[in-house]
Formats: C-alpha cells, sequence, structure tokens
C-alpha cells in the first residue's frame, strides 16, 4: 500500500509555545489509523494542520504525493481532504438531506446567475446533488433514511447527529476521512455502533480513515496503526497492543510512578 497521507518534520507553535514538534506520520491506502494523547497533545491541532486551519512553520503535508501545506482548507477539500469535529456542526435548522447537500456546492459549475435563471445545467446539477445525498444517506441504512430526510437536523438524536456529520464528510468525495473523536459522549451500545461504522466506512465504502479517539475500546477495535502523541510529539507507533503497554504512553496518560511499575 502506497502513502496516501503523509506529514514530514511538521511543527506548529503559537508564540513560544511549540503545539506539534518534527511530526512524521503516514496513513496509507485503505488503512485506519487512530491517534492517541492525553488532553493537550496537539491531537486536534494536527487534524488542523492536515485541513489548512493552521499553516505549518516547517515540514511538509502531502497528499498522494502533493504538498498541500498551507492551501486554503476549502482547496484542500476539493482535492480530497474531509473532517468531522470534536463538536458537532451542523446546520441544525436545515433538514438532513440539505445538511449533506450543503457539502456538494463546493463542487457545482453554476455560478449565481445560472442559479437564479434556473438553467438546465443547473438543474441538472440539482438534481446530481439530491442522488449524491441520497447515495451517502443510504449508507447509514434505516438510521438516517426515510422520513428523516426532510426532519430538521436538530430533531435527531445525538448518535444520528454523529452520523450525519459523517454523511456530509463523505459527500465531499473525500480521499482521505479524519474523524475527531467520533464516539465522545455516546453510552456504551453506540460507541459499539460507531466502532462497526468505521470499519464499515474502510471495508464497503473503501474510505482511508485517519482518527482521533479516548475511548480504547473504537481504537483497539478499529485500528490498523496506533500513533501516540504528547506535547505535540510523537511517543510510540505500531499494533495497539504495543502502543497501549508501551511505558511512555502510560506515563503520558498516568504519571511516571504508574509507568514505573508496568
Amino acid at each position: 500500500m502506497s502513502a496516501l497521507l503523509e506529514l514530514k518534520g511538521v511543527s506548529l507553535s503559537f508564540g513560544g509555545l511549540r503545539v506539534v514538534s518534527e511530526l512524521d506520520l503516514v496513513v496509507k491506502q485503505g488503512e485506519v489509523v487512530s491517534v492517541i494523547g492525553p488532553n493537550g497533545a496537539g491531537k486536534t491541532t494536527m487534524f488542523n494542520l492536515v485541513t489548512g486551519v493552521y499553516q505549518p512553520d516547517e515540514g511538509e503535508i502531502l497528499l498522494d504525493g502533493k504538498n498541500i501545506g498551507g492551501l486554503q482548507p476549502h482547496r484542500i477539500s476539493q482535492l480530497g481532504v474531509a473532517r468531522t469535529f470534536q463538536t458537532l456542526r451542523l446546520f441544525l435548522n436545515m433538514s438532513v438531506k440539505e445538511n449533506v447537500m450543503a457539502a456538494c456546492y463546493g463542487r457545482t459549475t453554476a455560478g449565481v446567475f445560472r442559479s437564479m435563471l434556473r438553467t438546465p445545467g443547473m438543474r441538472r446539477e440539482e438534481r446530481e446533488i439530491e442522488a449524491m445525498a441520497a447515495e451517502r444517506l443510504s449508507f447509514f441504512g434505516q438510521r438516517l433514511m426515510g422520513y428523516r430526510w426532510n426532519q430538521p437536523a436538530y430533531s435527531l438524536s445525538y448518535a444520528n447527529r454523529r452520523r450525519l456529520e459523517i454523511a456530509r464528510a463523505m459527500a465531499t468525495q473525500p480521499k482521505v476521512l479524519l474523524l475527531d473523536e467520533p464516539a465522545a459522549g455516546m453510552n456504551p451500545v453506540e460507541t459499539h455502533e460507531i466502532t462497526e461504522l468505521i470499519g464499515q466506512l474502510r471495508e464497503e465504502g473503501g474510505y482511508t480513515i485517519l482518527v482521533i479517539e479516548h475511548d480504547m475500546h473504537v481504537v483497539e477495535g478499529i485500528s490498523d496503526r496506533v500513533i501516540a502523541l504528547d506535547h505535540g510529539v510523537k511517543i510510540a507507533e505500531g499494533s495497539f497492543d504495543a502502543v497501549a503497554t508501551d511505558p511512555r504512553v502510560i506515563e503520558a496518560y498516568l504519571g511516571l510512578r504508574t509507568a514505573e511499575t508496568k
């Protein structure tokens, strides 16, 4: 498998605070790679670097071999990087289907005047967007189908809002999905379902996935590889078992004295 997403020596500082330091990371085509670490480890900052919210001070961020570091977020999205957020960011007063359709308009060609005049080309694009939204929502089965299409997003359960955010990311036709704590705030049953969903995204959807997650049951169930960060530095990488028992990881989570007794 070739590297689809690669970070080479990426660093970022806010004033005198180094939040990501010389980070090397590779996600190969078809992999699910999990990033773990305590709060403040730099995980979400890494996502913000990949998606163009922040520009790296040093290093390269490569997507399919092309350096995307420093590009604008909309351009990185068009090139094939989509993400969800730790805190849900849906259009709550729009319908479920409209939320997914909104993600497709960045790839349309009809401008303001063609939209105002409702030209045949614009209507054709609208039909294609609706079909795309229906296809993405159907991936989630009855959870987001049927009568729910026309419901406002605020009427969904928390777990289904998480699914809707993933569906919206899928609608951008990404090469890489970045999932920021997809199981956050879920009960054990919902957590199990989101674990299965991530597996389906890889197996049935064909997505390459980079995920941030604190729930170790989820990490263990989904990951081909696990990468541990602490204060912006990669401290371990490998299988779940190897990383979970690494003394540096135990120290980062629980403190030095606990790590020394392991």
